[in-house]
């Protein structure tokens, strides 16, 4: 670790987060000390962690008092974590309809977010302290695995306007004091990939972090290129948000000269799991329950493939219990040769969004549509077809909130990121199928496809 980096993780990242309120520094370092016990010792300090979490929301959030009464359940009589499948599972329908009853009573500051929506059915959730400690600990604790801390030198690849919109001065400032640069992924035009090569040759980071298709982007771009990536002492690409590929993952590799490690979590359902050195996908299961069932909701047995459902004990002001992130994943009962206890998955099968293509033939991330989509009221799912370069589909399933000005504000936004003149055709449907592998995607490019 370089003096500078030595500085920036164990002083002035420490000042920020407690000027924040955040209690992060002590989250981390209580995790580092707990993925070295055996799973046992593990599995007693998550079931008496749980029991508390459970007996706190019970008696300050109005749903879940209604909720254990309702079943009869009693969190002080918890005595396993198989205890909960007691309880309902929570969807984000769930969460849409009940967002003020599922907020504590005395709940500390909050923060309103919504998803991506690459699930196609984007819920308003809150987030408050104890969920952030636990993202920003979990986060640092993953990447020091890799031998990467705060402070060292970090390029972030990314696409959510709740980050890019949020640079500030300060923030920038942070940023730079702390050896992060962000890079908009959005757009991923020529002109902008040969920046971004450009930036990363200059910046020699130690760590990458973004989309794993943004980065492959990159990647092929640099190829393309004949621009050599692999010299300049990366050591990890830290990739999170769709499925990592095992294309993207030897093309991030291959081209950067670097380890790739593979991260999974969402904004609602909070960081969940990250790859090791070993190979091992971990669970962040000191905070995190991490079921596994099937289409009727029951547990499946280890190997058998199951929706990831998510209780995270970090969440005691607007509480996640058993919630269906959508996801598939295997639980793998082996131990890892790190020697963690903390248990693992395999075979994540995460959603993925696709790219699309302007009228002008610049390609940019399906997030750049997605977010014009959540800036709209009453839109309960959707996809987006993107048939050429000249037409997008949009097909909406909406509620009684959704406005009729919408579908123009929709068009509008489609058009300033796609070209002003490309017809987008936006049409009101009961429901959106799956495609015909059973799968649901909701940004499809066949004008990607094309190029």
């Amino acid at each position: 670790m370089s003096p500078y980096t030595s500085l920036c993780s164990h002083v002035l990242f420490p000042l920020h987060e407690f000027a924040k309120g955040h209690d992060s520094v002590r989250v981390r370092k209580r995790l580092e000390a707990s993925q070295w016990w055996t799973p046992q010792q593990l599995e007693a300090q998550r079931i008496e962690r749980l029991r508390e979490f459970l007996l706190d929301i019970g008696q300050r959030v109005p749903y879940y008092r209604t909720l254990f009464r309702q079943h009869g359940f009693d969190p002080s009589a918890l005595t396993s974590l198989g205890d909960l499948q007691a309880l309902p599972l929570m969807t984000k329908s769930d969460i849409r309809s009940r967002q003020e009853a599922l907020k504590a009573d005395d709940h500390g500051p909050l923060n309103r977010y919504n998803t991506g929506g690459s699930s196609g059915e984007p819920p308003i959730f809150y987030s408050g302290r104890g969920r952030t400690n636990h993202d920003i600990g979990a986060k640092w604790r993953a990447t020091r695995w890799w031998g990467v801390d705060i402070g060292d030198p970090e390029m972030v690849i990314w696409g959510s306007p709740i980050e890019l919109g949020a640079q500030d001065r300060l923030r920038r400032l942070r940023d730079r004091l702390l050896r992060s640069e962000l890079l908009p992924a959005f757009e991923m035009s020529e002109v902008k990939l040969d920046g971004f090569v450009a930036k990363i040759r200059s910046r020699r980071p130690r760590m990458l972090f973004g989309y794993p298709s943004a980065l492959t982007h990159i990647a092929q771009h640099a190829r393309r290129r004949g621009i050599a990536m692999n010299d300049l002492g990366i050591k990890v690409a830290l990739v999170t948000s769709e499925r990592l590929y095992d294309d993207q993952r030897t093309t991030i590799a291959a081209v950067f000269g670097c380890r790739v490690a593979n991260g999974y979590g969402g904004r609602d359902s909070g960081f969940i799991a990250h790859e090791c050195p070993s190979g091992g996908m971990h669970v962040m299961a000191e905070d995190i329950i991490v079921e596994l069932v099937d289409s009727e909701g029951s547990v499946v047995p280890e190997g058998r493939a199951g929706e990831i459902v998510v209780t995270h004990l970090g969440t005691r002001d607007f509480p996640f219990v058993r919630y269906c992130t959508g996801d598939v994943a295997v639980a793998d009962g082996r131990v890892c040769a790190c020697g963690r206890g903390l248990p693992l998955l395999r075979e994540i099968q995460g959603r993925t969004t696709d790219f699309v293509v302007a009228a002008d033939g610049t390609v940019m991330h399906g997030l750049a549509l997605i977010y014009v989509l959540r800036e709209q009221l009453g839109i309960r799912s959707f996809k987006v077809t993107q048939q050429s370069r000249g037409l997008t589909e949009v097909q909406l399933v909406t509620d009684p909130e959704f406005q009729a000005g919408s579908v123009a504000n929709i068009q509008a936004g489609f058009r300033r990121r796609l070209g002003a003149d490309v017809d987008v055709q936006v049409s009101i449907v009961d429901r959106i199928p799956a495609e015909s592998s059973g799968k649901y995607r909701y940004i499809v490019s066949h004008a990607l496809a094309a190029l």
